[in-house]
């Protein structure tokens, strides 16, 4: 069995349930993240946030990256992670840590 790639968890996803790929981007992804409502900063920290609490930890990477691309810095971050560990269970917060380190640590960090 290969290893999976979980840069992009559609990208994955794509090769095997295109449809199902389609249906996260358009509509329903495009209009969630360009909601006016919420700033794109904010709503990677509760998705984050949600990723954590599910123990999405495949979904992490791609999640963190975009959290920096919107402004996220990773004191925020560290205290992101930590937050769910009282709600989630600790070991959703340390897989999420470890996953964390594994990807941001190549880029450098924002205001570390």
């Amino acid at each position: 069995m290969s290893q999976i790639d979980f840069t992009s968890p559609r990208e994955a996803a794509r090769a095997c349930t295109s449809q199902l790929a389609a249906f996260v981007e358009d509509p329903p992804y495009a209009h969630v993240w360009n909601d006016p409502a919420l700033s794109k900063r904010d709503r990677s920290l509760v998705t984050l946030a949600a990723l954590i609490t599910l123990h999405a930890e495949h979904e992490l990477p791609a999640y963190l990256r975009r959290a920096r691309d919107n402004g996220v810095i990773d004191a925020e971050l560290a205290v992101l992670i930590t937050h769910p560990a009282f709600y989630a269970g600790f070991p959703a917060a340390i897989t999420a840590s470890a996953a964390a380190a594994a990807t941001l640590a190549s880029k450098s960090g924002a205001d570390q």
